[in-house]
């Protein structure tokens, strides 16, 4: 027990403890300006600064000759104490990364607050509805403070305020990949003093102070001496939203935060470890150029990152490097719909210029010949050259409409689909099997349209006879539609899904394009094989299916 202690080594011991405290905190003055961050910096030397006044006033209360001298000591202290709030949540909020402590109202409402607690505490002597004094003798001669009902609703405030900024440090640590354990435990130690406080208003033992200046003295020696790479590391890879990987001048991991693990899962306990050896795709992404794009994922899920490099750096000398992924996936998918959109209005104007102006051409020359002759026979010949306009801008416009992006889509089977798309074309005598069905996560309208153009692709190069089927490929990776018919060159293969391309002397050449427009929409691949009978087969590969039994 404290009071079983010499009354003189006691005493003693309350001025060395609060003078070590006043200053380690006027020591770190000078060590926090060489923080980076300005706010952080700002923040941080006021915090110490604050609270080394606050130790020192505790110094002067307990060294002063007179309970007058007392009693201002105290006072003083009282005063630059509550206002070691603001600065602390100034520090967090900087050194968070967040914006709180640059708000004007947030600024202007603190100052109101500390101005007004102030004058009640400055006015103490008239009121003393803060605290009282009265002579104590254990556990040593001194003016004993017997704080008052209104003493601990404003400590109470002072602690809710300060809960918020260790909230906001522990929400940092957690976001970091790296170990904050050091840095947790200061932040810890820098609370703990309020259990003194506690113990101070119930027992005689324990000058009835508030102990907060000692906590902060062990939190900004730990900060700035022993753990100041850490913290400045911490800062650096938990002050961004964006995946951030921090990297040493030998380029070993020194942090991360938890987005860049969404991105390489290997950073997991890669601490120390070389890049090269930890994660190589996140090295070879850093033998690229600034700036550089790095794709993550496939189909659907698939992001682009931009990756940008920014040193770190004590004074001239080189610390390591920042490695930052911005995600610029919008961005780049507008880009890559808008270069589709680009190739598809060039198609159009290659129709509009060459497909639609010969048998534009040829209906002039038909009807110019039939007005000449008077012989109207010209004019069916002229129909026929209409209807072929007709036809190429129908599928012109169903090609456009094909390569939209694709918004909505549900869950559907291709055995339903499948069914649907041949009724809805002229089969003849062919006939449809269905071996196995899957469910796709598609829009029901354009993969109907697919399969309509595939089966008729199937009747018009195989005859009216030929036999269609559907089914799944190996592991529901997707689906395949394959005939029994003549099959495809395979030197005609690679050029078969281009607008304008047939075969057939009749045919538009936009059947198969439309059917690479439905699967870049969404995000599938299509592929040309031969099927076990000659005929053609199409495998459409996608990850979004599920095989039915």
């Amino acid at each position: 027990m404290l009071s079983s202690l010499p009354v003189q080594l006691l005493y003693q011991g309350y001025i060395v403890l609060f003078g070590l405290s006043a200053i380690a905190c006027f020591l770190s003055l000078k060590r926090s300006l060489l923080i980076d961050d300005r706010d952080t910096r700002y923040g941080l030397f006021s915090l110490v600064l604050v609270s080394g006044l606050w130790a020192a006033a505790h110094v002067g209360y307990l060294l002063a000759p007179t309970a007058e001298t007392q009693y201002l000591f105290y006072l003083f202290g009282l005063v630059v104490g509550f206002g070691a709030v603001g600065p602390w949540l100034y520090f967090c909020s900087a050194y968070t990364g967040r914006s709180i402590h640059r708000s004007k109202r947030i600024q202007q409402f603190a100052v109101a607050l500390y101005l007004g607690i102030v004058s009640i505490k400055l006015t103490n002597p008239l009121h003393e509805f803060y605290f009282t004094t009265i002579p104590r003798s254990d556990p040593f001669v001194h003016l004993a403070i017997v704080h008052q009902p209104l003493h601990w609703v404003i400590m109470g405030l002072a602690y809710a305020l300060a809960i918020v900024g260790f909230f906001m440090l522990f929400e940092l640590f957690i976001h970091v990949g790296g170990d904050t354990r050091p840095l947790s435990i200061l932040v810890l130690l820098t609370g703990l003093p309020v259990v003194l406080d506690v113990l101070g208003s119930v027992s005689r033992s324990i000058l009835e102070f508030t102990y907060s200046s000692l906590g902060v003295a062990v939190f900004a020696v730990g900060v700035l001496f022993i753990f100041a790479d850490e913290f400045k590391t911490v800062q650096l890879a938990g002050g961004y939203d964006d995946p951030v990987v921090v990297l040493n001048e030998d380029g070993t991991i020194r942090d991360y935060n938890q987005p860049a693990t969404l991105i390489f899962p290997e950073l997991a306990n890669s601490i120390g470890t070389a890049v090269s050896e930890a994660v190589p795709a996140l090295s070879s992404a850093l033998s690229g150029p600034e700036n550089d794009l790095i794709r993550v994922g496939d189909g659907d899920t698939q992001q682009f990152y931009q990756l940008t490099r920014t040193p770190i750096q004590s004074g001239q000398t080189s610390l390591g490097r920042i490695i930052q992924f911005i995600d610029v996936t919008e961005r780049e998918q507008y880009r890559n719909e808008l270069e589709r959109q680009n190739a598809r209005l060039e198609q159009f104007t290659g129709v509009v210029s060459h497909d639609l102006r010969n048998p534009l051409s040829i209906a002039s020359g038909w009807v110019a010949e039939a007005r000449e002759s008077g012989d109207t026979t010209q004019l069916d010949r002229a129909s026929d050259a209409l209807d072929r306009m007709e036809l190429l801008i129908d599928d012109l416009l169903l090609l456009a409409k094909q390569g939209r992006p694709i918004n909505e889509t549900e869950a559907v089977s291709t055995e339903s689909i499948a069914n649907n798309a041949w009724n809805m074309i002229d089969q003849g005598d062919a006939t449809l099997t269905i071996e196995n069905a899957t469910t796709l996560i598609a829009d029901p309208e354009r993969l109907q349209q697919l399969f309509e153009n595939l089966f008729r692709n199937a009747i018009e190069h195989g005859g009216d006879s030929v036999s269609v089927t559907v089914g799944t490929l190996s592991e529901a990776s997707g689906f395949y539609i394959e005939d029994d018919g003549p099959g495809i060159d395979p030197a005609d293969r690679d050029e078969i899904f281009e607008s304008g391309f047939t075969t057939n002397p009749d045919g538009t050449g936009f059947g198969l394009s439309i059917v690479s427009e439905i699967v870049d929409a969404h995000g599938w691949q299509i592929s040309v094989a031969e099927s076990a009978t000659g005929g053609a087969r199409f495998e459409i590969q996608s990850e979004s299916t599920t095989a039915l039994q």
